[in-house]
């Protein structure tokens, strides 16, 4: 998500408080409107890192929820080798935040990039 960094006092309402509406200088809008920009440039450089992260989380409950198959009384089969690897490799192999945004990809909420498809 991008988020906007060019609000400028003409973006900025009054205040309300209660009923009454505060009115706000030119000068009191361009402060506010300055600490939205402020804000969002942050949100926006943050934006990768909150990706990468909830990669890393949807990533664990995969290996997770296949964790029992690589117990030693079980014998992984190849695919499934496979796939377990390339989960654990997915912050080597994918660095970028439109790579991020590949993996986050969904279709009616469901992820569609072929690195979740478990076999």
């Amino acid at each position: 998500m991008i988020y906007k960094t060019d609000w400028t006092y003409a973006d900025v309402g009054n205040k309300m408080n209660g009923n009454t509406e505060i009115v706000l200088t030119q000068a009191e809008k361009t402060v506010i409107a300055n600490e939205w920009n402020e804000n969002s440039l942050e949100k926006n450089n943050n934006e990768p890192t909150r990706k990468l992260n909830e990669i890393k989380s949807i990533r664990l409950k995969r290996l997770k929820d296949t964790d029992y198959l690589a117990l030693n009384d079980v014998t992984l089969t190849d695919e499934m080798k496979s796939y377990r690897q390339e989960l654990r490799d997915i912050p080597q192999n994918y660095t970028t935040e439109a790579e991020y945004d590949l993996l986050l990809a969904r279709v009616d909420k469901k992820l569609t990039h072929a690195i979740w498809s478990k076999p």
